[in-house]
């Protein structure tokens, strides 16, 4: 009787070892699983275009950024051709890819290759804007567009005088005839740009001290697809034909993007017959250098600066932690709905630009160099 319990206890330490032996081993797997080491990653980049110098600095900053942590990277740019952002990332997935840093060009057309992505267990962060249509998008970086489009209109009124430079309402004369822009339709982002542009402009139109001669008031009037600057330019162009050519004077355009600003700026200096130094005031966004030449010339009045060096640098440490097992830091989980999911996002702060502050917030800041808007 005594060897028997004997025997059984030892059967019992035996058991208990294997077992925890056995815990240990998976434990020690899903920990190793969870932070490979950065040489041993590769994450693929997505951006939409090169004929934006946006796109071209944010893909570099993404890149360089990423290699100095000790990632493989793939940087692919899709000139706007959705397909082709497609077959890129699904490139960037046949060679291994651990994560994806992906722009959009139309943020409802991943949905199958983000699947693919899901069963290959690869970590989805949206850059900037937002991917819809999807739960397999883990995280969105991007700055308060919302407030970025407040930005654009508030700009807007302080041109016109109608506002001082903190957005305080002053005792301005009107009524002033504007125009609006809005941006690509299948961009998430250009819908808050024109709700926040619009939640600011409306008293004023309401009370007549904003007038809009063309009556294009609505989102899809003035949305612009695939922010084409010919594209506005040729709009702009029809809009001065059909409303102003009776010698109604333009006072504004609400324009929500630099490429379009400069399309805009060409319609009214050729077809519009304005001199460059008594335009319209023409809004912004992206702080390019050809615009910020502009606004020092006197010719834009105003652009929205992004520092693309912030939200790369935000999208590298959301890679970093999901890669390494980690949760990545976010400040909003209530905003972006993809009209599957919330998706958590990190908002970056942005700034208005004007020819009284871009030599502090652009040059100072070392964005630019001072030859690089000269």
């Amino acid at each position: 009787m005594r060897i028997k319990k004997l025997m059984g206890a030892v059967a019992l330490v035996v058991a208990l070892t294997v077992g925890a032996t056995g815990c240990g081993s998976r434990g020690g797997a899903s920990e190793s699983s969870g932070a490979a080491k950065p040489s041993d990653s590769l994450v693929g980049i997505s951006m939409p275009t090169q004929t934006s110098e946006r796109w071209i600095a944010d893909g570099a900053n993404v890149e360089k950024s990423l290699k100095d942590l000790g990632y493989k990277t793939d940087l692919q740019f899709a000139n706007d051709d959705i397909p082709t952002q497609v077959s890129q990332i699904e490139n960037m997935l046949t060679k291994g890819a651990k994560a994806l840093i992906i722009a959009a060009i139309d943020g409802t057309t991943l949905t199958d290759v983000l699947a693919k992505a899901k069963e290959q267990n690869v970590k989805v962060i949206a850059y900037d804007r937002l991917i819809n249509g999807t739960p397999n998008v883990d995280y969105y970086t991007t700055f308060d567009n919302y407030t970025v489009g407040v930005q654009q209109a508030t700009s807007l009124l302080t041109g016109l005088g109608l506002v001082d430079a903190s957005g305080k309402k002053v005792d301005g004369k009107g009524p002033f005839n504007i125009e609006l822009f809005a941006g690509s339709p299948d961009d998430n982002n250009a819908n808050f740009f024109w709700t926040g542009a619009m939640d600011t402009l409306k008293p004023y139109m309401d009370a007549g001290t904003l007038k809009v001669p063309s009556g294009q008031t609505k989102f899809e009037q003035a949305a612009i697809l695939r922010w084409q600057a010919p594209v506005a330019q040729k709009r702009m162009e029809d809009i001065i034909t059909s409303a102003y050519s009776s010698g109604t004077k333009l006072n504004g355009v609400l324009s929500p993007y630099d490429g379009l600003s400069i399309g805009i700026i060409s319609a009214l200096t050729s077809t519009g017959g304005y001199a460059k130094g008594s335009l319209p005031v023409v809004t912004g966004q992206d702080a390019e250098k050809g615009s910020v030449k502009s606004i020092i010339a006197g010719e834009q009045y105003s652009t929205i600066f992004k520092d693309t060096r912030q939200l790369g640098a935000q999208a590298v440490k959301m890679v970093d932690a999901v890669l390494k097992g980690q949760e990545p830091e976010t400040n909003d989980t209530k905003t972006y709905n993809n009209k599957v999911k919330v998706v958590p996002a990190f908002l970056l702060k942005s700034l208005i630009i004007t020819k009284d502050n871009y030599k502090k917030e652009l040059i100072d800041s070392g964005y630019y160099k001072d030859s690089d808007v000269k």
